[in-house]
């Protein structure tokens, strides 16, 4: 029995739809990963498809929607579970987009673990002729009104559930050649342009001595990086040997504990980053990429969007983070078009992000959440104004890594292998398929030639020499940046 999983949105998710994926299988389930076109086959064998969704901007959510309606055209006689924080926010509405969506809201999402067991039952010898099933075929309405009314229900008492946010860890992947783990979930802030905090409730933090525990599996396990995700990295607490600690202290813990693994850390906020931090960071196997939440370079902005900093702060910010790592990859999130941003506004924006000296910026125009208190604001500022400032920012971000990947060549790094693909270039060598590959310091590169050498596997350590920026891609928004080669 198939088993169709997609992903919308950060990280986070990604993370979250690998474990469930790893439950699936483990109840002897066929699961793919693979994103679903509008040219994809029809798979009429699969029983369920699952999505992920992401609420953070309108766009995310209408991605959301045009994936659901794919999934119920490409896999006909299929139950679609949707998750994620746009079925926590939106349940009714996805309800009503067919009788045979089974909508399980984000902060229920551990409930999926449950789901797998019900369905290899409702499935399995015993299963196969009950209310599952009309003339020996899956009936999957009948499971989705079984999924609402049951097991995805708020308010039912199902024996074995747990709301456990953290209850979705694997150490094995299935899509993914880094390994992550989540330590932190919800948010307590009340940032006036975000619906997240209402998508996924208030924070709670992963105990730090299973975070530890985890990242030593992750270790025996082979794998040679872990990324920490997090809702909001500030709002990490925990106790270990009857102390409070906050993250710093248990990126320190981690690495006193582990021998080998890397880590890399998903998002960080201003505020985070102080001596002790940097202090803990200078060690060699934390990754010299850090991803800034920033969202204004205005203060006047920063305090409408109700943010807990200054831009002095993320200047500051910056500042440390190269004194502590050589040469770090500095990227940041900045929302353009928030209400009341003026042209004074923005040009503080852009001036941040040069004095920062931000590799790459995640541009995002202001996008209206309802709930939140930015959509009630006035002084819009017209689309038209908001995607002219988001260019702006776009083709500095361009400009910024091109030059920063220029700096780069000639010099080598460590890196993790990813995946093998059609070459993004042209190129004389072989047949056209190539190397992917991750380095330290966050360069997706592309490898030509193996020079005798074996070819690496997805998740293994290398060492690659930067060639040169791929401009031609970089432009148009790919991933694969920069041309590299094995040393």
């Amino acid at each position: 029995m198939d088993i169709q999983f997609e992903t919308t949105g950060c990280r986070l998710n990604q993370i979250e739809s690998e474990s469930a994926a790893r439950v699936f299988i483990e109840n002897s389930f066929t699961v793919s990963l693979t994103s679903l076109t509008a040219k994809s086959q029809v798979f009429p064998k699969a029983i369920l498809g699952v999505i992920n969704t992401c609420a953070v901007t309108q766009k995310a959510e209408q991605k959301d929607r045009r994936i659901i309606r794919l999934m119920l055209e490409k896999l006909p006689n299929a139950t679609i579970v949707v998750t994620g924080c746009y079925a926590q926010l939106a349940k009714e509405y996805l309800c009503g987009m067919s009788d045979r969506i089974a909508v399980l809201p984000g902060q229920l999402k551990s409930r999926i673990v449950e789901c797998a067991k019900l369905l290899r039952k409702a499935v399995g010898p015993e299963g196969s002729n009950g209310s599952f099933f009309k003339n020996g075929v899956f009936d999957a309405s009948s499971f989705a009104r079984y999924m609402n009314d049951g097991l995805f229900s708020k308010d039912a008492k199902m024996p074995g559930t747990s709301e456990n946010p953290f209850i979705l860890s694997t150490d094995s992947f299935v899509a993914h050649s880094r390994a992550s783990l989540k330590i932190q979930d919800g948010c307590n802030s009340s940032c006036s342009y975000c619906a997240i905090h209402i998508a996924r409730g208030k924070s709670v933090s992963l105990d730090a001595s299973v975070v530890i525990e985890r990242v030593k599996k992750l270790e025996e396990a082979g794998q040679s990086e872990v990324v920490i995700t997090t809702v909001n990295i500030a709002q990490y607490k925990s106790q270990y040997n009857g102390k409070d600690i906050r993250f710093a202290e248990l990126l320190a813990l981690c690495l006193e504990n582990t021998a080998t693994i890397n880590f890399r850390i998903s998002s960080l906020y201003p505020q985070v980053v102080d001596d002790y931090f940097c202090d803990v960071i200078k060690d060699k196997r934390v990754r010299p990429h850090f991803h800034l939440s920033v969202q204004s370079g205005s203060d006047d902005v920063l305090k409408r969007m109700a943010r807990a900093y200054k831009a002095n702060d993320v200047l500051q910010a910056c500042r440390k983070l190269k004194d502590a790592k050589i040469n770090p990859f500095l990227s940041c999130d900045i929302i353009t078009g928030f209400p009341g941003e003026t042209d004074d506004d923005f040009e503080q924006t852009l001036n941040l992000c040069k004095d920062a000296g931000f590799t790459a910026i995640h541009v995002f125009p202001f996008s209206e959440r309802e709930g939140t208190l930015a959509a009630t604001m006035k002084n819009k500022v017209p689309q038209s104004i908001s995607g002219e400032r988001a260019k702006c920012l776009s083709e500095y971000s361009f400009q910024s890594k091109a030059c920063y990947i220029s700096k780069c060549v000639g010099q080598t790094f460590d890196g993790v292998m990813e995946t093998v693909k059609k070459s993004a270039v042209s190129s004389n060598e072989g047949d056209g398929v190539v190397f992917h590959a991750i380095t330290e310091n966050f360069l997706h590169c592309e490898i030509h030639g193996f020079d005798g050498m074996l070819a690496p596997r997805p998740g293994q350590k290398v060492k690659l020499e930067i060639l040169g920026p791929i401009k031609t891609l970089s432009a148009k928004g790919g991933e694969t940046e920069c041309l590299a080669k094995f040393v």
